[in-house]
């Protein structure tokens, strides 16, 4: 993905003076070995410089970790730590960062080879709050070198994300469709999280689409389309128009991002985009999103944020659906029930009219978008990629600010089920379990809009820390309770 932050981690270790500073260092030369030996090592840097009770030290581990390229850091306590400079060194880092501590090895070197980095980690931690330094500290923070590997692994998600939001613009196209008020988009928190934004005419868009007419890489990127298509190039007549439109978005980031190195954009689709530009540009968004830039439809801005939040946790394609539809009874009695754990209620079908990636989708084919054909000629809806999404592990999330600017989320793990779909558009059967319940005390109760984004794969744990480094309060971070676990808006007697 080329529109995702490289991560690397510096790694320092720590030491309070009274502790022999060498206890420090050789578990940290122990970590860097345990990391090697189980992930990719680029993604981590040693800091020769040991932060032993000193703020000169402190300098100098800033310096050396920002001369090797770091862009994230992690604090090591390999004894208990010395308070002062290893939060001052937080404080002064200028990106995302974590704390770990070592676990003690033995019970049989409790004397010289004690660190209390257990104990440690409680001064760190409120040493962090009174200079009000943000950092990720993992569930349980003490381990040994394996174990500390792990949690710096499970770290790269987080970070990434922090670094691609304080880099990204997200470039919009028009006001959200008559009737959208969902996908209504509060700018202040998007310039809180760093994320910068552009906000454009559809006019703007369709000069430049018109000024690409004729552009020779045109024929070039129709044969791409045609080499991904296959056999499911069911409209080939619409391809130039398409490639063309392509062009004109990259060529639009490309002159557009400024400053910036990470670009998502949202567009209005409809209902004037396909009279005046002749076709729906489901496809091309669909590509864009398959290259890393994620494209929400009906500009709704949050849930592009929220697509570019899942590229980068996931470091993968994702995608952006309505949470559309309930699966018929009869679809659940006989495909579904007794086959897999779901009740009904667990089950819903995922649907956007074609921006899915053809590489999430089973097959797919080019359609046009019959929802739009019911009132517009079938020739001007023309673009839209259709297929049953593949079936597997998916993530179903979504960040949200409210309109008076409170930043809210939700997660829930789930699968799409290897079920026909028997319908059109980009959709799948999703099961989540608890669903019946978690749309009415989260969907509903919190306002949500009808679009949730898609990570294929179970990031629930990345997503959820990622949202409270984010800032978004743990009181506002929801997911799909379990039976024994009511919401606090559930009415107990039902």
């Amino acid at each position: 993905m080329d529109n995702i932050p490289n991560v690397k981690i510096g790694i320092v270790a720590v030491s309070r003076d009274c502790f022999p500073a060498s206890l420090a260092v050789n578990r940290r030369k122990a970590l860097i070995k345990a990391y090697a030996d189980k992930y990719d090592i680029v993604d981590v840097y040693e800091c020769p410089v040991c932060i032993v009770e000193s703020e000169i030290h402190m300098i100098q581990a800033l310096e050396d970790i920002k001369k090797a390229g770091c862009n994230s850091l992690c604090v090591y306590l390999g004894n208990f730590g010395p308070e002062i400079s290893e939060t001052l060194l937080a404080k002064h880092f200028d990106g995302p960062k974590m704390f770990v501590a070592a676990a003690e090895e033995s019970q049989n070197d409790l004397i010289q080879g004690r660190g209390d980095a257990y104990c440690g980690m409680l001064n760190a931690s409120y040493n962090l709050k009174l200079r009000n330094t943000k950092a990720y500290i993992p569930d349980y923070p003490v381990g040994d070198a394996d174990d500390c590997a792990a949690m710096i692994h499970e770290f790269l998600p987080i970070a990434r994300t922090v670094i691609g939001l304080n880099k990204l613009k997200i470039i919009s196209f028009g006001p959200r469709p008559t009737n959208f008020l969902a996908c209504n988009a509060p700018i202040q928190k998007l310039y809180d999280l760093g994320v910068e934004i552009e906000e454009n005419s559809e006019l703007d868009l369709f000069e430049a689409y018109n000024n690409h007419a004729d552009d020779e890489r045109i024929k070039d990127v129709v044969r791409d389309m045609e080499e991904e298509l296959g056999s499911g190039n069911k409209k080939p007549e619409i391809l130039e128009k398409l490639a063309q439109y392509e062009i004109t978005l990259l060529d639009w980031i490309r002159d557009h991002k400024g400053y910036r190195e990470y670009v998502a954009i949202a567009g209005k689709c409809w209902p004037a985009f396909q009279t005046q530009f002749g076709f729906v540009p489901c496809y091309v968004n669909s590509r864009l999103t398959g290259r890393g830039i994620p494209v929400s439809c009906e500009v709704d801005i949050y849930g592009a944020l929220s697509e570019y939040i899942g590229t980068c946790v996931s470091d993968d394609i994702v995608t952006l659906l309505d949470i559309n539809n309930s699966v018929p009874k009869d679809m659940y009695d006989q495909s579904i029930m007794n086959i897999y754990p779901y009740e009904h209620k667990d089950t819903f079908m995922g649907f956007h009219c074609g921006n899915t990636c053809s590489k999430k989708l089973s097959d797919c084919e080019m359609k046009n978008q019959m929802i739009m054909a019911r009132s517009l000629p079938a020739e001007v809806t023309n673009g839209t990629l259709e297929g049953d999404i593949i079936p597997g592990d998916i993530t179903f999330y979504r960040l949200q600010s409210t309109s008076d600017n409170i930043l809210r989320a939700y997660v829930a793990e789930g699968e799409v089920l290897p079920v026909a779909t028997r319908s059109f558009g980009s959709i799948g059967v999703f099961a989540i379990h608890e669903m019946g319940r978690f749309y009415r005390n989260v969907l509903i109760e919190k306002s949500y809009p009808h679009h949730g984004a898609v990570a294929f794969g179970h990031y629930d744990k990345a997503l959820f820390d990622t949202f409270k480094y984010l800032g978004v309060s743990i009181n506002e971070i929801d997911y799909n309770h379990p039976k024994n676990l009511p919401y606090p808006s559930e009415n107990p007697f039902s």
